[in-house]
This record gives structure tokens, C-alpha cells and sequence, in this order.
């Protein structure tokens, strides 16, 4: 294994670690800190800016850490499009990494807070549940491919529109799965809970939003030309 894919290996797994983190210390700084209500609206408002800004921040840390992620989802829909032995790397390797990052994190959350809660819960029966998972992460996949390919426009723009997406597609789903378009993140939960290999959460939050991962990224391959600089890459490996 090469250095760069170590480097990712230890780069999903210390973004996984503070994605879990950093959602726990945005509910206590507004809750517990600032005293705001589990309903208050301008507490709210407070919660979602900071989620905002917090996504803008593990942007950054994508950047920096050239390719991180802590969500499977969004390095699966790119190694669907890629070749096999990047396939093989990012399910085998760095999905567990992300996983095994999130259950590290949650473990240590609950170490020093105990009285946190329980994380991500399905309220609803487990086939609508499915179905709610999928949708929303057939919606932000399609959202992430379709700004991928907008060349043209600002990081900060790109940025933004996503973050927006994905604040409005958990506030959509939050009361029923919890919104989470994030395996590893429940995984993390799931595993404290002791729940991790129940139906329930394998069919809705891991089989559910793969299927759906797959499906936008065949639907948007299908509907959407490949882009100037996709159509330059694959003569480029032809000519090779």
C-alpha cells in the first residue's frame, strides 16, 4: 500500500472521529451552554448556522487532506465511476476506516458525557424508514455529482449550495430516521447502543442509501454528458 493511501486510511478515520465529535459539541454549546430549548427557534437557527459553518470547516479538511471523507456514500459514488482496483480500496479499506473512526468517537463521547443520548433512532417502521434514507441520499448524491461537474463555479459556492442540501434533507428526515445520509456515523451509535446488526439499521441505513448511491449515480451517468475535461482524461488513457 502506498504512502498517499495511508494518508487517506489515517484521514477518513481522524475525520470520522471528529465528524461525530463536532455534531455532540454543536447540540451541548447551543443547549447546554447557551441555555436554548430542545424547541426554541432561535436556538434553532443558532444549531443550523453552526452546522453550516462546521461543514465548511470538514471542507477544508477535505482539501487539506487530499481526498478525506468521513461519509462511505460520498467515496462510494466516486468509485462506482472508477476503476476496480480504486473500487476494491475504497470498500475494503476506507470504509472500515471511516466506520471504525465514527465507533472510536462515539465511544469516547460516551466516555466523557454518559448522560448524551442515544445518537440517530428510527422512528418509523423499518420499510418507510428504507424508503426515507434513500430518497434523501438519492437527492444529495445527485446534488454532489451535479456541482462536481460545474467547473465554472467557486469552491465557496459549491461549498454552500451543498451544505444548504444537506442541512435541508437531515432538518426533512430528522424526525424520522434522523436524517443521517452517514453509515458510518450510525454505525457509530448503533454499535454503542449494541444494535448494529439489527435489521433494522442494516436495511435502513446501510443497504438503503447504497442502493440509492448506486441508482443517482447511474441515473446522473445516464442523463448527464460526461464533462470537457472527463471526455480529455479518457483519450489521454487511451492514447496511453
Amino acid at each position: 500500500m502506498g504512502v498517499s493511501r495511508r494518508r487517506l486510511l489515517i484521514s477518513d478515520f481522524i475525520m470520522s472521529f471528529m465528524w461525530v465529535w463536532s455534531s455532540v459539541l454543536i447540540k451541548m454549546f447551543v443547549h447546554t451552554i447557551l441555555g436554548y430549548g430542545a424547541h426554541d427557534l432561535k436556538g434553532e437557527i443558532l444549531k443550523h448556522a453552526i452546522s453550516v459553518i462546521n461543514m465548511f470547516l470538514f471542507a477544508l479538511l477535505v482539501k487539506a487532506t487530499k481526498g478525506g471523507a468521513y461519509n462511505p456514500l460520498t467515496i462510494l459514488s466516486g468509485a462506482i465511476s472508477g476503476d476496480l482496483t480504486n473500487f476494491i480500496f475504497t470498500v475494503a479499506t476506507r470504509i472500515p476506516a471511516q466506520v471504525f473512526g465514527s465507533i472510536t468517537g462515539v465511544r469516547f463521547i460516551i466516555a466523557a458525557f454518559p448522560n448524551i443520548g442515544r445518537g440517530p433512532v428510527l422512528s418509523i417502521d423499518i420499510h418507510r424508514g428504507a424508503l426515507t434514507e434513500g430518497c434523501l441520499t438519492f437527492a444529495i448524491v445527485s446534488i454532489s455529482l451535479g456541482l462536481s461537474r460545474r467547473s465554472r463555479a467557486s469552491t465557496f459556492m459549491k461549498t454552500w449550495i451543498s451544505s444548504l442540501s444537506k442541512l435541508t434533507l437531515h432538518i426533512l428526515g430528522s424526525d424520522l430516521t434522523g436524517g443521517c445520509m452517514n453509515p458510518a456515523s450510525v454505525m457509530g451509535w448503533a454499535y454503542a447502543r449494541g444494535d448494529h446488526i439489527t435489521k433494522e439499521h442494516i436495511h435502513v441505513y446501510w443497504l438503503a442509501p447504497i442502493q440509492a448511491t448506486l441508482l443517482a449515480v447511474w441515473t446522473f451517468n445516464l442523463l448527464v454528458s460526461p464533462s470537457k475535461d472527463e471526455e480529455a482524461k479518457k483519450r489521454e488513457k487511451k492514447s496511453e
